[in-house]
C-alpha cells in the first residue's frame, strides 16, 4: 500500500462530508437570481437566497458534522450548530473595534449599533472556515461520545445528549482562538488573496489543473472551498462565488474557466471517443457518449465522462487536465467573468448571464474548445491506440451468479460488492458512492461496471468509490434499503454490524437475571434511548416492579403494548446482552 493510502484515506471523509452544505448552493442562487430587478423583480424571493448565502458558515457547520458522523445522526448537526454559535458569538466579544468605526456617531446607542455591525460583518468572513472547524469537531465528538456513561444522578446527560454539551464547550475555545487571532486570520487571508492574484495566469492554471488531478481523491472539493468561499472581499462577501453573487465585478475567475470546458470541450471529447469506436460497437456506445455529452453541457456534471477515460487512457485525462488549466486563464485574459450556483453548464450560463461580465465571449472560446478538444483526443486515442469504450473489446458484463439489474440497481451493486456482509459503511456524495468495505478482495469490478458504475477507485485499505452520476445519493439510499432485505430474508449481516456481534460479549450475571424476569411478558424487541430500556412486549402487565427493582430497575413505566424500564446504565451494550439473554431463554428477540 502507498504511504499516501493512509492520509488519503483520512481525508476522504471530509471531501464527502463538504458535498452535503455545497447542495444547498444551486436553490440559493437560483433565488437570488430570480428575485433580482433584473429578472422577476421579487424582493422576498432574492431575500431568501441571500438568507442562505449570509449564513453558509451555519450550513456548513450543520451539514459536514452530520457528513462525518457514523449514522448521519441529527444529534451531531445540532452540536455543529451550538459550536459554530458560542464560537462565532464569543469571538464577537474578543473583537476590538477599530475608533474610525464609531466615530462618525455621536449618540451612545448609534456607537453601539456601528460597533455590533461592524463585528458581525467582520467575523462574517470567518463564517464558513469557522462552520466547516465546526462541523469538524461536532462529527468527532459524536462518533467518540455518542456512547458515553455517566453517573446515575447525571444520566440524563449521557451518550448523544451529551455531544452538544461537550460542542459548546469546544467552541468556548474557538471563541478564544477566532476572537484574538482574527487580526492574524485576516491578514493571512489578505496575504494569501494578494498572493494569488499576484501570481496571475500561473496562479490560475495550478487550479484548473490541480481541481482536475485531484479529482481521482475526491479531495478538489477542498480546493474549491478555498477559492470560492475564502479569497477575497467585497462589501462582507468572501470568495470568489460568493462575491460573485454578492455583484462584485471582479469575482467569477475561479468558475469562468470552467465552462468551455464542460459546456463544449467533454462534449466533443465525446464525440471523438465515439468516431473512434469501432464501426460495430458505435451503436452499443452511442447511447452512453450521448447521455453522458448532454448531462455535462446542461448541468456541469463531467465525472461520468471523466471517469470513462480516466483509467483506460490516462493520458487523455492529463490532456484534459492541462486544457482545463489554459482555459482558467484564456478566460481571465478576455476579462470573462462567469459563475455558477451548481456547476459550469448551460442552465446556470443562463441564468447568471445577467451578473457576468462579457458573457457572450464564451460562445466563440467554447467553440474553439470544441474543436481542441476533439482534435486532441482524437489524435491521442489513434496515436497511442488508448482503449477508450468502443475500442477495448467486449464490454464488461456482469459475472454469472451476479445480479444484473437497471442502472442504480440497489440489489445489483451490492451483490457485486460482496453482498451486504462485505460493506461496512454506504455513503455517497455528488456523484459518487463512497464504500467502505470489510474484504475489498471480494468485489466483481465487471459486474458492477455492469449495474451501473462508469469507474471504480481504490481508496486506501478498505475504501472504494464508484462513479455513478447525479444520482449517486439515490443508488446510495437503494442500497441501504437492499442490505436491509438481504439481512432479513437470509440473515447475512452488514460488516458494520458485526463489530456489535452479541456472541462477542461477556456473560453478565445481572442482565441474565432481568432477562428471567422479563421471561412472562413475552418481550419482542429491545431498545435502549439514554438511560432506559424500551421493550415491546405481548403481556406487559405481567411483570411485577418490585421484582424488576431488585435486578436494579429504578421504576417502570407500563405503555400500550410494551414497557419502560429506567436504568442507571446508560449502556448501548446493555440493549444487545439483554436481547441475547432472551433469545437464549425463549427464541430470538427481534432488533
Amino acid at each position: 500500500m502507498s504511504r499516501w493510502s493512509a492520509p488519503l484515506e483520512k481525508l476522504q471523509p471530509l471531501g464527502r462530508a463538504l458535498m452535503l452544505p455545497i447542495a444547498v448552493l444551486p436553490i440559493a442562487a437560483l433565488l437570488l437570481r430570480l428575485g433580482q430587478p433584473d429578472m422577476l423583480d421579487i424582493a422576498f424571493v432574492a431575500a431568501a437566497g441571500d438568507a442562505i448565502f449570509s449564513n453558509l458558515g451555519l450550513i456548513f457547520a450543520a451539514g459536514v458534522s452530520v457528513g462525518l458522523a457514523r449514522e448521519n445522526h441529527g444529534a451531531a448537526a445540532l452540536a455543529g450548530v451550538v459550536c459554530y454559535l458560542v464560537a462565532t458569538e464569543g469571538a464577537k466579544a474578543l473583537l476590538a473595534v477599530p475608533p474610525a468605526a464609531t466615530a462618525a456617531f455621536a449618540d451612545t446607542a448609534a456607537r453601539d449599533l456601528a460597533a455590533n455591525a461592524w463585528k458581525a460583518r467582520e467575523i462574517a468572513k470567518l463564517s464558513v472556515p469557522a462552520g466547516i472547524i465546526s462541523g469538524l469537531t461536532a462529527g468527532a465528538l459524536y462518533n467518540r461520545f455518542t456512547e458515553i456513561r455517566l453517573p446515575a444522578y447525571l444520566g440524563f446527560f449521557a451518550g448523544r445528549r451529551f455531544v452538544p454539551i461537550a460542542a459548546g464547550i469546544v467552541g468556548i475555545a474557538f471563541a478564544a482562538a477566532f476572537g484574538l487571532g482574527f487580526p492574524w486570520f485576516e491578514a493571512g487571508v489578505d496575504a494569501l488573496s494578494r498572493w494569488v492574484v499576484g501570481a496571475g495566469s500561473a496562479g490560475l492554471f495550478a487550479y484548473g489543473l490541480l481541481n482536475r488531478l485531484l479529482l481521482v481523491t475526491g479531495l478538489h472539493h477542498i480546493l474549491n472551498n478555498l477559492a470560492w468561499f475564502l479569497l477575497g472581499d467585497f462589501q462582507g462577501a468572501t470568495g470568489d462565488l460568493k462575491r460573485f453573487f454578492a455583484g462584485d465585478p471582479t469575482a467569477g475567475a475561479f468558475m469562468a474557466g470552467f465552462f468551455p470546458v464542460m459546456m463544449f470541450g467533454l462534449p466533443a471529447a465525446c464525440l471523438a471517443m465515439y468516431r473512434a469506436a469501432a464501426p460495430e460497437r458505435r451503436k452499443a456506445v452511442g447511447g452512453l457518449f450521448l447521455s453522458l455529452a448532454l448531462t455535462s453541457f446542461l448541468t456541469g456534471v463531467t465525472e461520468p465522462i471523466e471517469f470513462t477515460f480516466l483509467f483506460l487512457a490516462p493520458l487523455l485525462f492529463l490532456v484534459h487536465a492541462i486544457l482545463t488549466g489554459l482555459a482558467m486563464v484564456i478566460m481571465a485574459a478576455l476579462d470573462v467573468k462567469l459563475g455558477f450556483g451548481f456547476s459550469a453548464g448551460l442552465f446556470d450560463y443562463l441564468l447568471n448571464f445577467g451578473l457576468a461580465t462579457r458573457p457572450l465571449l464564451l460562445l466563440p472560446v467554447g467553440l474553439a474548445y470544441a474543436l481542441v478538444y476533439y482534435a486532441a483526443f482524437a489524435w491521442c486515442i489513434r496515436r497511442f491506440d488508448l482503449k477508450t469504450p468502443g475500442r477495448d473489446g467486449v464490454e464488461a458484463a456482469a459475472a454469472p451468479g451476479h445480479v444484473q439489474g437497471r442502472d442504480g440497481d440497489g440489489a445489483a451493486i451490492v451483490a457485486a460488492l460482496g453482498g451486504a456482509g462485505n460493506l461496512q459503511s454506504i455513503d455517497a456524495c455528488t456523484t459518487r458512492l463512497r464504500l467502505t468495505l470489510a474484504d475489498p478482495e471480494k468485489i466483481d469490478e465487471a459486474a458492477l461496471r455492469a449495474a451501473g458504475a462508469r469507474g471504480v477507485i481504490h481508496v486506501g485499505q478498505n475504501g472504494l468509490q464508484g462513479v455513478m452520476g447525479p444520482q449517486a445519493d439515490q443508488i446510495a439510499s437503494a442500497m441501504r434499503r437492499s442490505t436491509a432485505v438481504a439481512s432479513a430474508a437470509t440473515g447475512e449481516t452488514p460488516a458494520a454490524a458485526h463489530a456489535q456481534s452479541t456472541d462477542d460479549l461477556p456473560d453478565d450475571p445481572a442482565v441474565t437475571a432481568l432477562a428471567a424476569l422479563l421471561k412472562p411478558a413475552k418481550v419482542q424487541t429491545v431498545e435502549m434511548a439514554g438511560g432506559r430500556i424500551i421493550l415491546s412486549c405481548r403481556h406487559p402487565d405481567a411483570i411485577s416492579a418490585d421484582a424488576l427493582a431488585t435486578a436494579g430497575i429504578r421504576a417502570v413505566a407500563t405503555v400500550p403494548g410494551g414497557l419502560h424500564l429506567l436504568t442507571a446504565r446508560d449502556d448501548r451494550m446493555l440493549g444487545l446482552k439483554l436481547r441475547r439473554a432472551l433469545a437464549r431463554m425463549e427464541g430470538p428477540a427481534e432488533s
